[in-house]
């Protein structure tokens, strides 16, 4: 247990440097955008007097290593500032979006998932037949297509040519549970559609790896049905790899979805981020970008941890690199 804990404050401090240089990233990658925040806020008819002054109040006379100092001190108090766009504070626009984007996000794991592990098992199961080559096949070309062809592709199939379900997913509060679903297939379906084959190629490896081991070929002698030999006897034992691929979808899913959701119109914090960027609001990109990074961040370390538990090798302190 002590080593496990151990590589745990390893992973985390990894994680907070991690999160710390993100953030040097981030600041100072907005200050190198072209043109002036005041003016751009304020418009081009303003005087000098009046840039000077919205300059003055957003702090932008000071040093830049001031401001990034004042930004992190701020965020680590949990306050995001005030949007330029809205006056709104930061932390209420990215809890509404951010609770949408969480929904999609589960959505879409809630299909990939299942599915594609699923189909690894099966494809490694029928090892070399006719499903494993077109699953392969499938999967192959899932990976490969980008997620705003897929997403166009199934626009123009089920809302244009069907008319089966909406194009745009304009989620509101005046819908019922009935039409939130309609709204949420499409762009939850085009997430996990990549997901599925990327899950099902990372399953189907983890299990052919374990096929080869000794124990496996005694229980073909055995007799043991090849279905019971993959998911009583293999599946156990490539958990650790299984479970770190489902956990770094998920981040995916979360951290990606800002192509879909600009697709489908979707009020979550990727079309925000879009949406700041254009209009120039700091303060909501920053905080964009820093609530993506802590959760791909968080949920790597979470991977990690997870496949120590679920793996007793990872445990032995020559092995820890």
């Amino acid at each position: 247990m002590n080593i496990i804990l151990s590589i745990s404050a390893k992973r985390l401090a990894l994680g907070l440097a991690t999160l710390l240089t993100i953030s040097l990233i981030v600041f100072f990658s907005v200050e190198l955008l072209p043109g002036d925040l005041a003016e751009a806020v304020l418009g081009q008819g303003a005087t000098p007097e009046a840039v000077a002054a919205l300059r003055h109040e957003l702090g932008l006379d000071r040093p830049a290593a001031a401001r990034y100092v004042a930004w992190v001190v701020d965020l680590l108090h949990g306050d995001l500032g005030r949007s330029l766009a809205t006056g709104r504070s930061v932390v209420e626009l990215v809890a509404d979006r951010l609770g949408n984007t969480v929904v999609l996000a589960l959505a879409a794991a809630a299909i990939a998932m299942p599915i594609g592990i699923g189909l690894g098992i099966l494809s490694t199961v029928y090892r070399g037949r006719v499903f494993d080559r077109v699953a392969s096949t499938a999967s192959l070309a899932g990976i490969s297509f980008p997620e705003f062809f897929t997403a166009y592709m199934l626009v123009a199939i089920f809302a244009v040519k069907l008319g089966w379900l909406p194009a745009v997913a304009l989620v509101g509060s005046g819908e019922n549970w009935m039409q939130r679903i309609a709204l949420l297939t499409l762009p939850a379906l085009t997430l996990a559609l990549a997901v599925i084959a990327y899950v099902l190629r990372m399953t189907r490896a983890a299990l052919v790896g374990v096929m080869a081991a000794p124990y496996i070929e005694m229980a073909y002698l055995k007799g043991v049905p090849p279905v019971s030999i993959v998911i009583r006897h293999a599946l156990p034992n490539a958990l650790s790899p299984i479970i770190n691929v489902v956990i770094l979808n998920l981040a995916y899913l979360v951290v990606g979805v800002v192509v879909v959701e600009v697709v489908f119109v979707y009020p979550g914090l990727g079309q925000l981020l879009v949406d700041s960027v254009s209009k120039r609001d700091i303060p909501v990109v920053q905080a964009c970008c820093i609530i993506f990074a802590a959760t791909y961040v968080l949920l790597n370390l979470l991977a990690d941890i997870l496949s120590i538990l679920s793996n007793p090798r990872l445990k032995r302190p020559r092995q820890q690199v």
